[in-house]
């Protein structure tokens, strides 16, 4: 099978398939991958394959060249740690945000409110990152950028399942920015992020 890699790196490219396809259970956990099939059954040179190994080992997906099994506890844990980040993460936008990123971040639940669902996968990601990248803290951004595949695995389920009162979280969070209420700001993340937690939970218990 080949993959059009004109308007994304090889490496993007190989590294979305490669993150769809485990999350998606295209590969099964535990197994091993090779480097020169995937390569072949991608249709790109090993490089970009090696290179999206590195990030998804980095991201937790892959250990020693082997797919891990997720189990409910290690996404319980990953959401208690992005609660303790971005808690403090909205608290920083709440008081440091620039006008020019409230902005993006308006548009973002702009586009929740009327996009496709891939316009809305965007805006959902683009605003948590505008969020985190407030801090100004690059260990914190970094932390956050080894969750994203499994960061990317709610956002897919909450997005295209329709979870209630997503884009409503968005724009109250929002305007607790706006407003520079740091308190009701954290909050409402942390609400957020469990309602995510709560809605793939159930979602998966009833598949």
């Amino acid at each position: 099978m080949q993959y059009n890699t004109k308007s994304r790196s090889a490496y993007q490219q190989s590294y979305e398939v490669l993150r769809d396809m485990i999350l998606k259970g295209e590969i099964a956990q535990g197994t091993k991958l090779v480097e020169e099939k995937l390569a072949a059954d991608l249709g790109v040179s090993r490089t970009p394959i090696r290179e999206s190994i590195r990030k998804l080992e980095q991201e937790g997906l892959i250990v020693n060249k082997r797919v891990v099994s997720l189990s409910e506890t290690d996404l319980r844990n990953t959401f208690e740690l992005r609660k303790l980040l971005e808690g403090y993460a909205v608290r920083s936008a709440a008081a440091y945000l620039s006008d020019k990123a409230l902005l993006s971040l308006e548009r973002c639940v702009e586009i929740g409110q009327s996009g496709t669902k891939d316009e809305i996968m965007e805006a959902n990601k683009e605003f948590h990152e505008i969020i985190m990248c407030s801090t100004n803290n690059p260990l914190m951004i970094d932390l956050f950028e080894r969750m994203q595949s499994v960061i990317y695995l709610f956002r897919q389920t909450v997005v295209y399942f329709n979870r209630p009162f997503l884009i409503e979280e968005h724009h109250r969070i929002c305007e607790a920015i706006k407003a520079h209420d740091g308190d009701t700001a954290e909050r409402l993340m942390k609400e957020h992020l469990q309602a995510d937690l709560d809605f793939y939970v159930h979602l998966n218990r009833h598949s």
